[in-house]
């Protein structure tokens, strides 16, 4: 099966870095390559934007990005974004509302950064499973005293809005609640986290939308992802590629499992499909 791929979207956690969060040697070499071929190569992620590593965030020919899932899409070379798809602020505090129910570090992302309050960042270890993650909400996050005064405060529409969960019963009674409220989808990249978009939005659409923008047909559009919302990426690409270490569903959605993200599958796919 012969791909004409001019678009790369990658999803980061899970995906293009490893376990450390880090871009290993051959990645980068292969992202260079793509690059040097004219590929538009840009992240895909439920992360805001301060939150995408600089490297990927700096890099001199990486113009663009897909951030918070899809509601925003930004032209990194501008600071500007160039699609957005908010959440309404009423419900992202009724969604708000719900967490406070339960054990969760709550978080909201305006403009592509996100807040989380000071006091349960202190803890962070109790609400994020993987140590891996904590260096990088700590660095990314700007503390608040309340999430709830922030909001009232800007008085505006949000990227998303999400919840960290200390116990995973919770994180189901809580989904199964929200699945009841209007206005809002739920993804979870994580497994112990739900977050929440406006309907309509996720990173799937982005890059469709975005690819037309450039000139760039569906066709020619390739994906690599590994978790829950990655799946309508996966589905709207061309070349939808699932990780070796993605959900089965995941991989269900994709047109090519490829190796995992400790093995440099994203690069390896990338070498396979956009660069043979």
């Amino acid at each position: 099966m012969k791909h004409q791929i001019k678009m790369i979207g990658l999803d980061l956690d899970g995906t293009l870095l490893n376990e450390k969060k880090e871009i290993l040697p051959y990645t980068r070499r292969i992202l260079n390559h793509a690059i040097e071929r004219g590929i538009i190569v840009l992240a895909a992620t439920g992360r805001p934007l301060t939150g995408i590593p600089e490297e990927l965030r700096f890099y001199p020919d990486i113009r663009y990005a897909i951030t918070s899932n899809g509601a925003r899409v930004m032209d990194i070379k501008e600071n500007k974004p160039l699609i957005e798809r908010l959440l309404p602020i009423e419900r992202g505090k009724k969604a708000l509302e719900t967490f406070r129910k339960y054990d969760t570090l709550q978080e909201v992302y305006f403009d592509g950064q996100g807040y989380a309050p000071e006091q349960k960042l202190r803890n962070i270890g109790h609400y994020h499973h993987d140590p891996n993650m904590w260096e990088y909400v700590l660095k990314s996050r700007k503390p608040v005293q309340s999430i709830m005064a922030l909001i009232e405060h800007e008085n505006k529409d949000m990227d998303k809005v999400q919840a960290i969960f200390a116990d995973s019963e919770e994180q189901k009674a809580a989904w199964a609640e929200l699945e009841k409220q209007e206005g809002i989808v739920l993804v979870t990249s994580l497994g112990y986290n739900i977050e929440i978009n406006a309907s309509g939005v996720n990173k799937g659409t982005a890059l469709v939308e975005l690819g037309k923008m450039l000139g760039i047909r569906r066709e020619e559009i390739m994906a690599c992802g590994d978790r829950d919302n990655d799946i309508d990426m996966l589905k709207e690409a061309g070349l939808g590629v699932a990780m070796g270490n993605a959900e089965e569903e995941v991989k269900n959605a994709a047109d090519y499992i490829t190796l995992s993200n400790i093995e440099e599958g994203a690069a390896k796919a990338i070498e396979q499909f956009a660069l043979s």
